[in-house]
């Protein structure tokens, strides 16, 4: 069913979504508990940059990132100044590439759930001599915990789907760059559309089964919450 080329770009998509992930929850975090909780006037602007990979295409993050990361570009001269060579076509380079166009899909989830909470929690807390970090963990973390739950899917689901912008960046290098969507690409210019429905079926379902999981962990904690007066 899956040639020796499918199973590595498949190994090789989950592997980028489960690294691309784990760095979005530790960078997105922060970033949706300050746009939850601040005043500030540029508030506004700082979210409307991380909701930019929203509407903007893929082609011209990754065109711009391309940029970037070349022997000319700042990133790429810093990284050739630390003896790293340049990120284009390389594995690091999509994860950072799409770090950046998956964040708003881990943020919005987790600003929401913080912004529902609303403040008496917290007050609660702060009256109980708790500091900020045990207030994030004992009072915010329990009870956003679908909205981290659903940006931690969201993220890994969009970061799996990628296509024009993994393209720009990483090209099509077996092993190095080539997932998934990439793969399918390769199977349907060659006319191989045998393989192609395959991954492409594959995409469905688990596409399919990340909406209905997600779905339904949402509606079993809302009941909760109502069993238990919340």
């Amino acid at each position: 069913m899956f040639s020796e080329a499918d199973l590595a770009a498949i190994w090789l998509t989950l592997r980028l979504a489960s690294t691309v992930t784990f760095f979005l929850m530790i960078i997105g975090t922060p970033i949706a508990w300050w746009l939850a909780r601040t005043d500030a006037w540029w508030r506004g602007v700082v979210g409307a940059v991380v909701a930019l990979p929203l509407v903007l295409p893929p082609t011209v993050l990754g065109f711009y990132l391309l940029v970037a990361m070349g022997p000319q570009g700042w990133l790429g001269w810093l990284t050739q100044s630390l003896g790293l060579g340049t990120l284009a076509f390389t594995f690091q380079g999509l994860v950072i590439a799409s770090i950046l166009y998956s964040l708003p899909f881990v943020v919005q989830p987790i600003q929401n759930a913080i912004e529902a909470l609303g403040e008496r929690p917290l007050e609660v807390a702060s009256t109980l001599q708790a500091g900020p970090l045990d207030r994030f963990f004992t009072v915010v973390l329990p009870m956003a915990k679908p909205g981290f739950i659903s940006a931690a899917i969201l993220g890994f689901a969009h970061t799996v789907g990628e296509f024009g912008l993994v393209l720009m960046i990483g090209g099509n290098i077996p092993d190095e760059t080539r997932v998934v969507s990439v793969q399918i690409y390769d199977h349907v210019e060659a006319l191989d559309y045998a393989h192609a429905h395959s991954l492409s079926a594959v995409m469905v379902v688990f596409s399919f089964v990340v909406l209905l999981a997600l779905s339904v962990y949402q509606r079993r904690f809302a009941k909760s919450r109502i069993g238990f007066g919340i």
